[in-house]
């Protein structure tokens, strides 16, 4: 394919989705070179079909990558929960009311941020078509094992991709080409799409190496085996969720009676959740001894963490804002490093932690900035009048604009540790950004174990005792409440409270909404720009 059949495939492309052309262009880099210098052998076959895939997981612009930038997945699934909430503070943070619509469930169906996510999400997904189709051409150039290997690490990758996607808007289309005709473009309904993903990644792994992706080396960042079965089991506890196409009129269907097939035998939702979640602990893979050391600033030895986005300050572009616009300017200043004073946790975080009682679950210092806080070396961190910075953690609200605590209300993301060599004011460092472990999968285990009538304590008590927390019976309340103090800040909240059904409900700060009750927030919008550009879209009921 020459250069100008390639920049017309994207124009294509582009009017399906409404991506941006111009930084489409600059963001692929397959189209720098004419095809028959990229294609010579297989390792430029590699490089230039699925490990060029994996530079859009992190990002560096609004709306890109799955977690570490603003307006973009991680947010609609953080900013949108009782798990974090980004206050007005007088002139900042208002936005044109973006965090706050977010916060109250009010993004109506012209939010260009949701536009913008969905269009992220897309172009990694036709990315992925494309790559596919690359391979199958040029298949002459590889060996059988190559060809089935690589061919399973991008239907997995793009399969990855549809959760999120289906996760995110419910009802989407399943787009298998990088140029797809507009008259062929249909919405599937979301139990067609979460039976595609299923169906990819069981069909994928067994191809996919049985590597760790957190450590550094040949599989580092990519999507292997234990990956996809992650993958699988979070699909499996969701089952009843993806599987609702009515989500706003009917009941849900019960997890106990929908199947799934490993190895030619037949399990339950919750069957299917635990066989995963045990083929991973069966690979080694375990609680790290210490909490904080899956968010070092070299976590990339990690026992725990299952995927991540690497990061390294010299090398890759992908950035980690949340630390940065949660922490307050002075602080972060201490740092060496910049601010821009926003992001909080909710009252109801802090409840579930114990803040402020005699039994303050160990975990909450680890994830959050509270009260008194100091530099790197012990000192008292002042403001500009001379006075100590304190946090308050229970002043904080929607609009603190006019509050005495308007600068300083709210606890702060904490969790990553500090690298103070990072650079761009701290966005730049070598954490890298945790997006699967293995305290989630043993949480996950125990829920299906209960939700199937089973006994989840061990799997519950395990997570707990690592953090020296007391004994407790796993009851499905229970377990919502050690996935919100365990996953602090890992985008999990939104998909938690929806299979919870608790994601609709009113709490501080946040009114439910006329109707809201029939669940129709538990998906966003499909873009109004998108549905009027191709008139076979219909809007998720509600809208």
């Amino acid at each position: 394919m020459n250069a100008t059949k390639t920049n017309r495939m994207i124009l294509i492309l582009s009017s399906l989705f409404l991506f941006s052309c111009n930084s489409f262009l600059e963001e692929n880099p397959r189209d720098q070179l004419p095809e028959k210098e990229i294609y010579t052998n297989a390792n430029a076959m590699y490089l230039n079909t699925v490990a060029t895939l994996y530079n859009y997981i992190g990002g560096y612009e609004n709306s890109q990558g799955l977690q570490g930038t603003n307006r973009g997945v991680y947010d609609l699934n953080t900013f949108t929960t009782d798990e974090a909430i980004l206050p007005t503070r007088g002139g900042d943070w208002y936005d044109g009311g973006f965090w706050q619509g977010l916060f109250l469930h009010q993004w109506g169906t012209k939010s260009s941020e949701i536009r913008a996510t969905w269009e992220y999400i897309y172009k990694v997904i036709v990315l992925s078509n494309k790559s596919l189709e690359t391979l199958d051409e040029y298949k002459d150039k590889l060996t059988a094992i190559q060809l089935s290997a690589w061919q399973a690490e991008v239907r997995a990758f793009r399969a990855m991709y549809y959760f999120y996607l289906m996760d995110l808007f419910g009802r989407v289309p399943l787009v298998l080409s990088s140029s797809t005709p507009m008259s062929e473009v249909r919405q599937s309904d979301r139990g067609e799409v979460f039976r595609f993903i299923v169906d990819e990644l069981m069909a994928a792994a067994p191809h996919l190496p049985l590597e760790r992706s957190n450590h550094q080396g040949e599989y580092y960042g990519r999507v292997t085996r234990p990956v996809a079965w992650f993958l699988l089991a979070k699909l499996a506890l969701n089952a009843e969720v993806y599987t609702h196409d009515q989500w706003t009129t009917t009941s849900r269907p019960d997890g106990k009676t929908i199947y799934f097939r490993i190895d030619g035998e037949q399990y339950n939702a919750w069957e299917t959740t635990i066989a995963y979640c045990d083929s991973l602990a069966a690979m080694g893979y375990r609680l790290s001894d210490n909490y904080i050391s899956n968010f070092a600033v070299f976590n990339e030895f990690s026992v725990e963490n299952i995927f991540t986005i690497p990061m390294d300050k010299h090398f890759y572009r992908h950035q980690m804002q949340n630390l940065f616009r949660s922490r307050h300017y002075n602080h972060a200043k201490a740092y060496g490093l910049g601010g821009e004073n926003g992001s909080s946790a909710t009252i109801e975080v802090l409840d579930t932690y114990g803040y402020g009682t005699d039994s303050v679950d160990t975990r909450f210092t680890i994830c959050y900035f509270a009260d008194e806080v100091h530099d790197l070396k012990g000192n008292k961190i002042l403001l500009d009048n001379g006075e100590v910075l304190v946090y308050h953690p229970r002043e904080v609200k929607l609009d603190l604009s006019g509050s005495p605590f308007e600068k300083t209300a709210g606890a702060r993301m904490k969790k990553y540790e500090i690298d103070p060599k990072a650079t761009k004011d701290g966005k730049l460092s070598d954490n890298d950004i945790v997006l699967f472990r293995y305290a989630d999968v043993l949480l996950m285990k125990s829920e299906a174990k209960v939700r199937n009538g089973m006994n989840g304590d061990a799997e519950l008590n395990a997570v707990r005792e690592r953090v020296g927390e007391p004994w407790r019976e796993a009851t499905l309340p229970r377990i919502l409440d050690e996935r919100q103090m365990e996953l602090a800040w890992e985008g999990w909240r939104r998909n938690d409270l929806v299979r919870f059904g608790l994601y609709t409900r009113a709490y501080h700060s946040r009114p439910q909404l006329p109707d809201e009750a029939n669940g129709y927030t538990t998906v966003f919008p499909i873009p109004e720009d998108i549905i009027r550009l191709n008139t076979n879209l219909k809007q998720n009921p509600g809208y």
